[in-house]
């Protein structure tokens, strides 16, 4: 496995690719009201990415049809945008994109309560962002990959939450999906030693219920198999000689 180490040109690259993308994340995160299509919000992302210069990296990647992952309720990731699928009140909406600048990827994820929720699925998606704050107090130099992964799974396997096991986090710089892979529910190895340098795309998946997942026929469209919901939040970090740098949040 070779996990590349950016230089400070390529970091401030990847910074900028990843400022952008939040800059996208916080227009599209006003778009999510009951009525509108998950067609309109991909639309919208990929207007917004374009006319900031950018590339939608999502964009027939592996032969994906569309910019922007548009997954709500049961969907896990990869829901592909459709006109007529009209969110509504009490819906949780998952996006899920990133974008290409100057040859650098960034990549991130939100679920977004539609109008009111119920408490049980706001507690869901409290607990998947907590989940990626506890995994990267891991995220430090000298530390190995899958302290991020057990960090994460200790904290959500109290709430009786499923961590899905079929997707998991990934390295990212001048390809979206690079080395290392990076599970969010512990493992029985240490993993490699984390570098001042890497770039990490750290995405919890979590399920209200069990963690198992199936594939509907588009071949994309990740589901829970209980159909219990699912929430989503990634975020791209840097690993540096201190804490991590979250390159996708804005300040």
């Amino acid at each position: 496995m070779s996990v590349s180490i950016k230089s400070p040109h390529e970091i401030e690259l990847m910074r900028e690719s990843c400022r952008i993308l939040s800059e996208v994340y916080e227009e599209m995160g006003k778009m999510i009201e009951p009525g509108i299509s998950t067609l309109d919000i991909d639309k919208e992302g990929e207007r917004l990415i374009r006319s900031r210069g950018c590339i939608p990296n999502f964009l027939h990647y592996n032969g994906y049809p569309a910019s922007v992952c548009v997954s709500v309720n049961d969907e896990v990731v990869h829901g592909i945008p459709n006109k007529n699928h009209k969110i509504k009140e009490g819906d949780i909406v998952s996006l899920d994109c990133g974008l290409i600048y100057k040859g650098y990827h960034s990549d991130m994820a939100r679920t977004y309560p539609v109008g009111k929720i119920s408490p049980e699925a706001q507690q869901l998606l409290d607990v998947t962002k907590q989940a990626f704050f506890e995994g990267i107090k891991m995220a430090k130099a000298g530390n190995h990959l899958y302290d991020i992964s057990a960090a994460i799974d200790d904290y959500v396997t109290p709430f009786g939450y499923g961590i899905v096991k079929d997707l998991v986090g990934h390295g990212i710089g001048t390809k979206l999906h690079e080395d290392p892979q990076i599970p969010n529910f512990r493992q029985n190895r240490k993993g490699i030693k984390l570098e001042a340098g890497m770039t990490l795309a750290i995405e919890p998946m979590i399920n209200m219920g069990g963690w198992e997942v199936c594939w509907l026929d588009d071949d994309w469209t990740v589901v829970t198999e209980d159909g219990s919901l699912s929430a989503h939040y990634e975020n791209t970090i840097l690993i540096t000689d201190g804490e991590p740098e979250i390159l996708t949040l804005r300040q």
